[in-house]
């Protein structure tokens, strides 16, 4: 059985629509807890994590689908 590929469109959705980002449901929805819930806690790295994941989000997303891909994750 194979999970189903993540796409970048909802994850950018996520981190726009989740009170901008600062909540880290994009990363929950990538599978990454731990860093959901530190971006929970800080308020997105207290905004700079949000400003890296604009700029990264895809390449999180294309490497995600490559670990599920490979079986890995």
């Amino acid at each position: 059985m194979s999970l189903p590929y993540k796409e970048t469109g909802i994850a950018y959705a996520l981190m726009l629509f989740s009170i901008i980002g600062i909540c880290g449901v994009q990363h929950f929805y990538l599978g990454k807890v731990g860093r959901g819930i530190l971006w929970l806690l800080t308020l997105g790295l207290f905004g700079i994590g949000l400003l890296i994941d604009l700029f990264t989000l895809p390449q999180q997303v294309k490497n995600i689908n490559a670990r599920r891909s490979a079986g890995i994750a």
